[in-house]
């Protein structure tokens, strides 16, 4: 990949605080302000067949100008194209209104044994690499299908596809690529899930319980026929959550008590805890070869579903697909915020401008504009990401950033952070009881699910805790910028034999810090712990995820927690602040603390109190490894 121009995009500057999504199955753009749909469309509905003869429902709406040739924007998806019915029409067209504008031919279809789609769904295809015949399908062959039957069928297109999704249908976009039709020359993965063991319902083991159940037990339900309504929402019958979901006992009740074998994915992931070869053939990555569309990949920094996705798709991409157009777009969104508001503030987090409404304008339509008609160069950089705690965009040749210089964060002695490698006298380990029966919470708030916010939640109610360490720096002298991947290289060791390990990074506010000017936050702003990066980590699979060992109690023992990347910079009178904890409750399902097999088979006699250390010192000492980039220079700008 030729390198790109690198620069930033100034927004007014803002203190740190940014978002996250909570659940939700698909983002839908906001509704246009010109004309309706049905005003400037026409719908139709086919059913389109696949190579091995099943059929797939298709919507097609094609603008009623036809005096130019126009591209073909197609969405594929397992959450439905409604509404169903050729005089019904959605209530807005493509990634966002100004598509509509300029009279793309939209295409939305329901994947394989989805809602009126012929043939069987089966949650995140596994890629068929070796077809040796007809029946040898997969979601890029059902793509490639597709635009072949869209090619041969409609009138006034231009020959040239681009395809977009986010969440569920950013994994199909993905898929679509590989081995793409030749007239498919734009591709967009947004969010995409990548492989369900690290995105949404598993974060390094550890069980991300409300996400996974409340989705799986409406969405997971098993369809007998075609429909065209969608499941109803699991009723928990409070807005309690945590006292929900810790009544509920050991992760077997939920089926045993709830689902009742009606949702087969659930009883095959309980079926297989470990990353084995179930989960294996469902990740995308090392499939993501002999890509030729252009590729922009999308993800919000404060996605609590899908982080890992965009993240390691484009790193695949980049990896296998030498030369090819790959971009990175990251910025300070919740799940599919970029697609669904304005992109200025959520909760306490404030961006100081409309940054969906920018990335709308300046990067998505003008990337399908010039890969599908020949419109102005946008000239993306090779990396286009937006930087907290400056609000800022700022433009690199490649991510992470090649000018990163490797820095060590060391938990030492007296909850001291700092840069300075400890002495002899910070050797020892500070300890923390966790108790599954009064685990610590995710947040605050009376929740069912994940919050949008709990990525960046003040975490100063944790800090209170005793089953919560904390670290802090000394406020900073400077700015400090982080840039890329973070790994907390702990060493642990506990009185029972096993444990969860749950890593926060945190940056917090100097205790007299004023909320900017026109935003009012829910909660005081001076001293907030404002949460930047976190990640849980099943203790057991600290030397390989299909390999669970238990602890040897009182035993020090490394555990590496590879946190997602982050583009952060903590600014001077800020302190930098490290957590550690082992509940995060009820965002990961109670770790037993005794080691068994399968913990979606524990007992309620399974589940122990037990006391962890997390040891420091310059043997053997707990460290966060960082990656510290300079400024960027005030004349490389552009304005956002």
């Amino acid at each position: 990949m030729p390198p790109r121009r690198r620069g930033l995009v100034p927004l007014p500057l803002v203190l740190l605080l940014l978002p996250i999504a909570g659940a939700i199955a698909t983002a839908a753009p906001p509704p246009p302000d010109g004309p309706a749909p049905e005003e400037a469309y026409t719908k139709r509905e086919v059913m389109i067949p696949m190579r091995d003869g099943v059929r797939l429902f298709t919507a097609v709406y094609e603008p009623r100008d036809r005096s130019r040739p126009v591209p073909i924007l197609m969405l594929r998806t397992p959450y439905s194209c409604r509404p169903y019915g050729p005089d019904r029409f959605r209530r807005s067209l493509g990634p966002s209104a100004e598509f509509a504008e300029r009279g793309y031919v939209f295409v939305y279809q329901d994947v394989r044994g989805a809602y009126l789609s012929e043939g069987t769904f089966v949650d995140m295809r596994p890629h068929v690499a070796e077809k040796a015949s007809r029946a040898d399908v997969d979601e890029s062959t059902d793509t490639r299908d597709t635009i072949d039957w869209l090619l041969a069928n409609l009138d006034g297109h231009n020959g040239r596809v681009g395809q977009w999704g986010i969440s569920y249908p950013g994994f199909y976009a993905a898929a679509g690529m590989i081995d793409a039709h030749p007239a498919l020359r734009a591709v967009s993965p947004q969010a995409p899930i990548a492989d369900w063991y690290f995105d949404d319902f598993h974060h390094h083991g550890a069980f991300f319980l409300p996400h996974a159940f409340n989705f799986m037990a409406s969405f997971g339900l098993r369809r007998e026929e075609p429909k065209t309504e969608r499941n109803p929402r699991f009723d928990h019958g409070t807005p309690d959550g945590y006292r929900w979901f810790l009544d509920l006992g050991p992760l077997g009740n939920a089926d045993r008590l709830h689902l009742k074998g009606t949702v087969p994915f659930w009883t095959e992931m309980a079926e297989h805890p470990d990353r084995d070869a179930f989960w294996k053939v469902r990740d995308i990555l090392p499939h993501l070869s002999n890509v030729a569309p252009a590729v922009m990949v999308v993800g919000g920094w404060f996605d609590a579903e899908d982080l890992y996705g965009p993240l390691n798709v484009y790193r695949s991409i980049e990896r296998r697909n030498p030369g090819v157009s790959n971009v990175l777009v990251m910025g300070p969104w919740v799940h599919g915020g970029w697609s669904r508001a304005d992109g200025e503030s959520i909760g306490m987090a404030w961006f100081g401008a409309k940054t969906s409404e920018w990335y709308r304008n300046e990067i998505e339509l003008p990337f399908f504009e010039h890969h599908l008609r020949d419109g102005p160069d946008p000239d993306l950089a090779e990396a286009n990401v937006f930087e907290t705690g400056t609000n800022r965009w700022r433009r690199f040749d490649a991510w992470p950033p090649r000018e990163g210089t490797p820095r060590t964060l060391h938990l030492r002695r007296g909850g001291l952070l700092s840069f300075e490698p400890p002495e002899p006298d910070d050797a020892g380990s500070d300890a923390f009881p966790s108790d599954p029966s009064r685990p610590v919470p995710f947040t605050e708030e009376i929740t069912r699910g994940m919050t949008r916010e709990y990525m960046t939640d003040d975490q100063r109610f944790a800090a209170r805790r005793p089953d919560v360490l904390t670290w802090r720096s000394e406020p900073l002298s400077e700015d400090v910028t982080l840039a890329g991947p973070l790994l907390a290289d702990l060493t642990v060791s506990t009185t029972g034999t096993a444990a969860d390990w749950i890593v926060k990074l945190i940056d917090e506010l100097p205790p007299d810090a004023e909320a900017p000017a026109g935003h009012t936050p829910p909660r005081p702003w001076g001293g907030a712990m404002t949460m930047v990066r976190s990640e849980a980590f099943r203790g057991r699979y600290r030397n390989a995820y299909d390999a669970p060992e238990p602890f040897v109690p009182e035993r020090p023992t490394r555990v590496p927690v590879p946190l997602q990347d982050v583009l952060h910079t903590f600014r001077a009178g800020h302190r930098i602040v490290i957590q550690v904890q082992s509940t995060w409750f009820p965002l990961v399902d109670r770790n037993p603390q005794s080691y068994v097999p399968n913990v979606f088979r524990a007992t309620e006699d399974d589940f122990v109190a037990a006391v962890h250390r997390v040891h420091r010192g310059p043997e053997r000492g707990s460290r966060i490894e960082v990656s510290v980039i300079p400024a960027p220079p005030v004349t490389d700008t552009r304005d956002g």
